[in-house]
């Protein structure tokens, strides 16, 4: 079984990057597999795993270039329920905040 996501929204410190995403929807797999699919066609296929007690998710999708790189890394889950995911990551003085609903 898979589950389907959208982007929407993505903050690198004080700038918007959400328009970068709109193409995107993300495809993750229990075989801990997460394609991303851009206008409707897999431009890349990463790895992802979760830690219900840590509320970690990471996520690597190899050599990736922009925007895909911006989800790259470890991140820590605010919020979420059965429809959506709010999540933060700081990369030194960086903060990533990340919003995913289900599509």
């Amino acid at each position: 079984s898979s589950n389907t996501w959208l982007t929407t929204d993505v903050q690198v410190n004080d700038s918007n990057a959400t328009a970068n995403f709109s193409p995107y929807i993300f495809q993750y797999f229990s075989n801990y597999t997460v394609n991303a699919i851009k206008n409707g066609v897999i431009e890349q296929t990463g790895n992802w795993q979760g830690d219900v007690n840590t509320m970690n998710i990471f996520a690597d999708f190899p050599n990736a270039a922009n925007p895909l790189q911006l989800i790259n890394g470890t991140w820590h889950v605010t919020d979420n329920s059965w429809t959506y995911v709010k999540a933060t990551m700081s990369i030194g003085s960086e903060v990533r905040i990340l919003r995913l609903d289900k599509k």
